[in-house]
């Protein structure tokens, strides 16, 4: 899905514009993940780009893809760009011991070191 989501309508009001949008997109994702995976793949993984345009666009991860959305809608943007497309996945055992704190820590540090 590349799409330009306009935010200007005659009839419907803006909140539901965006309440629409996330409904949009959050089908397509489920769609998608209800293909059938090709061999050796564990899943569906999505890479997904977003930005006032198609230009400007910048990587973000699947799952912050409704804050941006309701991020656009603070900013009261006019229109903005969502790229998602799916990928083949392949899962990775975490080593023993490391909790989901212990990753959270890591990314907070990287985010801090940038």
């Amino acid at each position: 899905m590349k799409k330009t989501f306009k935010l200007d309508h005659p009839k419907i009001k803006v909140p539901r514009l965006f309440e629409a949008y996330k409904h949009e997109v959050k089908k397509y994702l489920k769609r998608e993940r209800r293909k059938p995976l090709p061999e050796g793949v564990d899943y569906w993984d999505f890479d997904c780009r977003y930005g006032a345009d198609e230009a400007s666009a910048e990587p973000i991860h699947v799952a912050t893809i409704n804050k941006f959305i309701s991020q656009a809608e603070a900013e009261q943007l006019g229109s903005f760009y969502l790229e998602i497309l799916a990928k083949p996945g392949h899962r990775t055992k975490k080593p023993p011991g490391e909790a989901a704190t212990d990753i959270d820590s890591k990314i907070e540090d990287q985010e801090e070191e940038e």
